[in-house]
């Protein structure tokens, strides 16, 4: 058996040696001397070629041909899905790199906002507050992993929401009640942040008075639930809709989104409720656990 792309051997598993050069695959099945020669095929292109050899005493059956052509298109296939998953974290990559430089600004600005408003008059404080900065900011804009555990990703939530309050003081009631069997989940990492910084710019910022902000975990079996919630102005539906599709001016809602299906399949991702006067509610849903998807 042999396994060649257009230019060279890439694998095989014979009595004697292999080829010098790589079978030219038709684009069909063809019986060559001694060998069945299969072409591979990925999205409509031929790749290389499987070749099967036989004893030269033996005769070839058309079944000897058939299992050929299905280990060829076995091959293929898996070929396929191999380039189509690594075109997927390619993709993957590219927007959480595009998330990335849309929260850098804003959150930075006001971060090192909050810390100057504190440095003469609260410098113990002032120091926590760089501290809680450089530790989101390092989880934040780290470029090695894709995934973390959902523990994680409210862990570095937590900190972020410390500098918010920082800024906004008694304005800003945080509310988490997440139940801890869900903590284990994998999501990709900046998947909860943007939706809860998302509560604190259009809810929070916009609001007069107090404004509570809540990230609401729930189990559901195999998937896990997660809600953030804010007592903002909130918008109508169709400006939901819009946010969550990329047309509106929220940060990374439709990032988010594109994500969380990209990774686990169109079922899940995000859904927004909102009315205005009302509050916004952001649900995500997502797998307890997926194959493949693991945190680094």
């Amino acid at each position: 058996m042999l396994i060649a792309d257009c230019d060279q051997v890439l694998a095989y598993s014979g009595d004697g040696p292999p080829p010098n050069e790589p079978p030219r695959a038709g684009k069909r099945v063809a019986v060559e001397g001694h060998a069945i020669v299969a072409p591979l095929v990925v999205q409509d292109r031929r790749i290389g070629a499987l070749a099967a050899y036989y004893d030269p005493e033996r005769r070839l059956r058309p079944e000897d041909t058939r299992v050929v052509s299905e280990v060829a298109a076995l091959v293929s296939a898996q070929v396929e899905l191999s380039a189509l998953a690594a075109q997927e974290e390619r993709l993957a990559q590219a927007e959480l790199r595009a998330l990335r430089a849309q929260i850098s600004p804003h959150f930075i600005y006001n971060a090192l906002a909050a810390v100057a408003n504190s440095i003469h008059t609260r410098p113990d404080e002032a120091r926590e507050l760089l501290t809680e900065f450089a530790e989101f900011t390092r989880y934040a804009f780290r470029g090695n992993r894709s995934y973390v555990t959902l523990a994680d990703e409210l862990h570095y939530v937590q900190k972020y929401l410390r500098l918010e309050q920082a800024r906004f003081g008694e304005r800003l009631d945080v509310r988490v009640n997440v139940a801890p069997e869900v903590l284990t989940a994998v999501v990709p990492v900046l998947s909860v942040q943007p939706l809860v910084e998302n509560a604190v710019r259009h809810g929070v910022e916009k609001a007069v008075g107090q404004c509570r902000v809540e990230i609401l975990g729930a189990d559901l079996d195999a998937d896990v639930e997660l809600t953030v919630k804010d007592g903002g102005a909130g918008m109508s539906e169709e400006d939901a809709a819009a946010a969550l599709e990329g047309r509106g001016q929220g940060i990374g809602l439709a990032n988010v989104h594109a994500r969380l299906q990209s990774t686990f399949g169109p079922e899940y991702g995000l859904e927004v409720e909102s009315r205005p006067g009302e509050g916004t509610a952001v649900r995500i849903l997502v797998p307890k656990f997926r194959a493949g998807v693991r945190a680094a």
